[in-house]
């Protein structure tokens, strides 16, 4: 019986989706010890909140760190698609897994909640929106960071102790600051840099919605499975138009198709290698455009009691987050 008062050591709490997370289990009652690298800013203003610090990177350390808590809730992860960081990438969302849980296990925690992606189910197949029961074997079909969290997922599945996934779609809201591949594609259509469109499309959920589901999923979840937090599934077109309504740009008209896309992205890898720095059209995501990366999160509806709440909201209060905070011009 999971109880409110139980302390939840949580991962990535400074980050996007985390930091989102740690006021929805903030919210749901439960205290919160969250793991930071270095100081802990605005973390230790919060009510029910203990900044800890500690590495994902050095995880034998942080057995100590989860002494007394009851739960793991572990959203921390490198995300980058820099081609100089992809050793870390799968340094610290797989290798850090496997020894974070081991940790835990060491810690005496009962149950953990491990952030993967929906990018691990794969795109619709003949129409079909992929569920739970649809996997990506391969690593070797995906770059660094998607191929990572594939991997992260089954060490998480095998380790020894009680685990339960959720899967995120494209997470979009306020507070998406490094930015994510979904917030630097609004970001990119705020400051007129989607010239085409392509074929394809995604899921696009609310990012409150996604830290919602990992209450639920600490709460009523089964140890061992998947849970998909989704929310609208939306051609590029359609998304270009959501954004159109909100930002007063138009919406491309042209679109081009995949080769040229994956002609750009490979131009732009090119570019990375040889003077560094983060792709504007990362390989990752040219490959994965010309998929419709849509899914069916009834299961999360069905055992968790989890709801998504309207895109277009959500689409409306990043816009607004990045223009109040000087991201657009």
């Amino acid at each position: 019986m999971v109880g409110e008062c139980d302390p939840v050591f949580l991962t990535g709490g400074t980050g996007f989706i985390g930091s989102h997370v740690l006021r929805a289990f903030l919210d749901a009652g439960f205290p919160v010890r969250a793991l930071v690298r270095g100081k802990p800013g605005r973390l230790a203003s919060l009510d029910g909140c203990t900044p800890v610090t500690g590495d994902l990177d050095a995880p034998g350390s942080l057995t100590r760190a989860m002494d007394g808590c009851r739960y793991l809730v572990h959203v921390a992860g490198f995300y980058s698609f820099a081609p100089s960081d992809r050793g870390h990438v799968w340094t610290t969302n797989v290798a850090g897994t496997r020894g974070l849980l081991t940790a835990a296990r060491l810690a005496g925690i009962e149950r953990a909640i491990v952030t993967s992606s929906s990018a691990a189910v794969g795109p619709a197949i003949d129409g079909q929106p992929a569920t739970e029961d649809n996997h990506v074997h391969t690593h070797e079909r995906l770059s660094a960071y998607h191929g990572s969290k594939v991997a992260e997922e089954w060490e998480a599945l095998v380790a020894r102790l009680p685990v339960t996934m959720v899967l995120p779609t494209g997470p979009i809201g306020p507070g998406d600051w490094k930015p994510t591949q979904t917030g630097r594609m609004i970001l990119d259509f705020m400051r007129g840099g989607i010239f085409a469109s392509v074929a394809g499309g995604m899921n696009l959920v609310a990012v409150e919605d996604v830290a919602r589901a990992h209450v639920l999923a600490l709460e009523r979840g089964r140890t061992g499975e998947r849970y998909l937090a989704g929310g609208e599934n939306l051609s590029f077109q359609e998304i270009w138009g959501l954004l159109a309504e909100r930002t007063g740009r138009p919406a491309p008209r042209l679109q081009i198709p995949h080769g040229v896309a994956l002609t750009f992205a490979w131009g732009d890898e090119l570019r990375c290698r040889m003077r560094g720095g983060q792709p504007r059209i990362p390989l990752e995501g040219a490959r994965m455009s010309r998929h419709y990366m849509y899914v069916d999160y009834d299961k999360a509806k069905r055992e968790l009691g989890y709801e998504a709440s309207p895109v277009g909201n959500a689409l409306t209060r990043a816009v607004a987050w990045y223009r109040d905070h000087g991201y657009a011009g």
